[in-house]
């Protein structure tokens, strides 16, 4: 099977909520340029409206992206309302909502009170009438009570149709669970990044029957930065054997830690989408995971 025949559905599926999605799916935050979150140049207009509908092309119908994803002259909202509109009924468009970034680029995060402000702005670039998904991204410590009820509410109102969480600990995750349905966690995770409080988050996720979405799975370190992390020995060797890319063996690994992890690879490159969707058609063997295993492990 050549690379260009390999869609999103190789990768399988699985439940967000009442929403059945491709397992690859896609993150929008590349698309506003190299650096969204700092002067980075601004993206090609015509190129990220041809990344976002070729992934529609090859299959990809989960974008995960944000209201604060934007750059000096570009808005990954408005490049998904552009290219993607009117939407494909199957298409699954998840954002997130807690931090914000003024016109400016200075960030802010939102009390309880200001979160329907943050949903309707979304609402307003994507041209929907109500969300997929809003995911609650957090601090990271602290009560999430306030915040993920508003967020029930808004779901109950009819302006959501699933709530998710991010950046998160079990104890948010049991917190949330106990106002509303909760149907993915979005976390930093992969190699390189696989620490003992996140697998016990990727665990309790595939227990529950809910979707875990790590960020980052290629970046690794570079995080939201857009560089690339160091690669270890054991994904270059890995790659070489199969042929493949470094990027691709990330992903592949990632989509192998269970049946509920979903993925959602960011790209402002045509190329670069082709060769992460094909990502989802590789299967890594026991000895290839044990050696990627020992690279998790070392870090």
């Amino acid at each position: 099977m050549g690379i260009e025949t390999i869609t999103a559905a190789n990768a399988g599926s699985w439940e967000l909520g009442d929403l059945r999605v491709h397992r690859m799916g896609f993150g929008a935050m590349r698309l506003t340029g190299s650096a969204p979150f700092s002067a980075g140049v601004p993206s090609d207009r015509e190129r990220a409206i041809t990344v976002l509908r070729r992934a529609v092309d090859l299959g990809v119908n989960h974008i995960d992206t944000a209201a604060f994803y934007f750059s000096a002259l570009r808005s990954a909202n408005e490049l998904i309302n552009r290219a993607l509109g009117p939407y494909p009924e199957d298409l699954v468009i998840a954002t997130k909502v807690g931090p914000g970034r003024d016109p400016s680029g200075e960030w802010w995060w939102a009390t309880p009170d200001q979160l329907r402000g943050q949903v309707e702005e979304n609402l307003r670039q994507l041209g929907r009438d109500h969300l997929d998904l809003v995911n609650l991204r957090t601090r990271g410590s602290g009560s999430i009570a306030e915040h993920f009820g508003a967020l029930s509410e808004l779901r109950d109102a009819g302006l959501i149709r699933n709530l998710g969480v991010s950046n998160v600990q079990l104890s948010h995750l049991d917190e949330a669970l106990a106002i509303a349905p909760v149907v993915c966690v979005q976390n930093r995770y992969g190699l390189g990044a696989r620490t003992e409080a996140g697998g016990e988050v990727l665990r309790a996720c595939g227990e529950r029957g809910i979707a875990f979405v790590p960020f980052f799975t290629i970046a690794g370190s570079g995080g939201d930065t857009g560089e690339a992390a160091a690669e270890h020995p054991g994904v270059r060797e890995v790659a070489a054997g199969r042929g493949v890319s470094e990027a691709q063996v990330r992903l592949a690994w990632t989509l192998q830690q269970g049946a509920h992890v979903l993925a959602i690879p960011g790209t402002g490159s045509p190329e670069h989408l082709v060769e992460n969707v094909a990502a989802g058609g590789i299967r890594l063997t026991a000895e290839e995971l044990a050696r990627l295993d020992e690279q998790a492990a070392g870090h």
